[in-house]
């Protein structure tokens, strides 16, 4: 038994791959929502909605960068917070 339609999980389909910044993706659930029945308008609404949606977390991102710039600069030699993706961009960047 499927508890959401097909034409519900395109729009939640849409969201998701807005708000993971994938194109191909987006591109690709925008065709599959027409085919489900969804017409333009409504797909219009339903990326406009996620867009918002995925706009609040990268606003605070921003927010946060703007505070941390405010601030005063670390003395010379301290510790600076530890971010998660330190490991992976010494990675990326040693390929280079």
């Amino acid at each position: 038994m499927n508890l959401l339609t097909p034409r519900e999980l395109e729009l939640v389909a849409l969201g998701a791959a807005l708000g993971s910044n994938c194109a191909s993706c987006v591109e690709h659930h925008v065709g599959a929502a027409r085919q489900a029945g969804l017409d333009e308008a409504q797909i219009g609404v339903a990326l406009a909605a996620a867009d918002q949606i995925r706009q609040v977390p990268a606003q605070k991102a921003l927010d946060a960068a703007h505070r941390a710039l405010e601030r005063a600069a670390p003395a010379a030699g301290a510790a600076a917070e530890p971010c998660p993706c330190a490991g992976i961009m010494a990675t990326a960047c040693a390929g280079r």
